[in-house]
């Protein structure tokens, strides 16, 4: 017998989305200054959880670390099932 319920649980977080999309351009803009390549640098950061994947210019690594990763991929993903349910201009 399975341990896990059947029915489908629901997850909801009520977070500030603006506070996150505004870190996010933050970091991508010190990351892309600095020569790196922003999506590689996050997503390092994002798995493995290692501050260091992101740089210091500009205090990035800091405002990276001032939001949830949860909450970051939070974002990314909305943002990104938005971009594909929205109808083609």
């Amino acid at each position: 017998m399975s341990e896990w319920p059947d029915e489908t649980m629901l997850f909801r977080v009520e977070k500030d989305q603006t506070n996150v999309g505004r870190v996010l351009r933050e970091v991508y803009r010190a990351l892309e200054e600095k020569g790196y390549d922003p999506v590689n640098q996050i997503v390092g950061y994002l798995i493995s959880g290692d501050p260091t994947y992101i740089t210091s210019h500009r205090n990035a690594r800091g405002l990276m670390r001032s939001v949830e990763r949860d909450e970051v991929i939070e974002e990314l993903v909305r943002l990104y099932l938005k971009t594909l349910t929205s109808p083609n201009p």
